[in-house]
C-alpha cells in the first residue's frame, strides 16, 4: 500500500493542478453545458441565494474537468498498480482502454436513459397544488453526483478482472458472495439515488448487479 501511494502521491499532485485549471477553464464555459441540461430535462431553475449560481457553475466545471481527464486519471492509477501486482504492460493498456469505455459507456446511458426517467419520476409527484421550484446548486449536485457516479460503476467488471488476475479475490469469492454484493449494491444504491424508494433506488441498483454477473462472466471467459 505504501508503495501505491508513493507511486501515485507525484503524478496525482500534477493532475491536481491540471483539475483545478480545468475546472477554471471549463466553468466559463458552463452556463452553456447548464443550458443544455435545462433542455435535455425540460426543467427550468431558481436560485436563492446570491452565491447559488457561481457555486453551481463551479460544481459543473468540476464534473466536466473529471469526467475530460478521466483517460488521465486510469492511466495513472494502473501504471502505479504495475509494480505492486505485477502487471504487464499489455494488460495495463487493456484496463485503461476498458475503464475509459465503460467510464463513458456509464455516463451515457445515465445522462440519456436513468436520469430522465429518475427526474420525470420524481417529479411525478406534483400536482396543481404542489409544483417544483428547483434550485440550480441543487440541480447541478444531482445530475454531476448521479452521472459520474454511473461512471465509477461502470467499472466494476475491470477492478473484478483485476482482483481476479492478481489472486486478491479469485472467481469462487465473487460467485459465492451473490448474497453481500447484493447487500452492498443496494447500499451503495440508496447513498447515491436522492430518495430511499424501490422504483429510483432500482435505477442505480439494477445495473450494478447485472455488472457484477457480467465480471463474473468475463472471467469465466478468460479463465482467470
Amino acid at each position: 500500500m505504501a508503495r501505491i501511494i508513493r507511486e501515485l502521491r507525484q503524478p496525482f499532485f500534477y493532475l491536481g493542478m491540471i483539475l483545478v485549471t480545468a475546472t477554471a477553464a471549463l466553468t466559463m464555459v458552463s452556463p452553456r453545458v447548464l443550458l443544455l441540461l435545462q433542455n435535455h430535462l425540460n426543467q427550468e431553475l431558481a436560485f436563492f441565494t446570491v452565491t447559488d449560481p457561481f457555486l453551481a457553475h463551479v460544481r459543473l466545471g468540476l464534473a466536466l474537468a473529471i469526467f475530460i481527464m478521466m483517460p488521465l486519471f486510469t492511466y495513472w492509477f494502473w501504471k502505479a498498480m504495475t509494480g505492486p501486482f505485477g502487471l504487464t504492460r499489455t494488460i495495463r493498456i487493456w484496463f485503461v482502454i476498458f475503464c475509459c469505455l465503460l467510464f463513458y459507456g456509464g455516463t451515457m446511458f445515465c445522462y440519456f436513459v436513468t436520469l430522465p426517467l429518475g427526474v420525470n419520476f420524481l417529479l411525478g409527484y406534483q400536482s396543481e397544488q404542489l409544483q417544483a421550484v428547483i434550485a440550480v446548486g441543487k440541480f447541478v449536485t444531482f445530475i454531476t453526483v448521479f452521472v459520474l457516479a454511473f461512471g465509477f460503476i461502470a467499472m466494476l467488471p475491470i477492478f473484478m478482472i483485476f482482483g481476479a488476475k492478481t489472486g486478491l479475490l479469485p472467481r469462487r469469492k465473487f460467485e459465492s458472495g451473490r448474497g453481500y454484493a447484493v447487500l452492498i449494491i443496494t447500499i451503495i444504491s440508496a447513498l447515491i439515488t436522492p430518495t430511499p424508494d424501490v422504483v429510483n433506488l432500482s435505477f442505480m441498483a439494477v445495473p450494478m448487479y447485472l455488472l457484477y454477473e457480467s465480471g463474473i462472466l468475463i472471467i469465466k471467459l478468460l479463465k482467470i
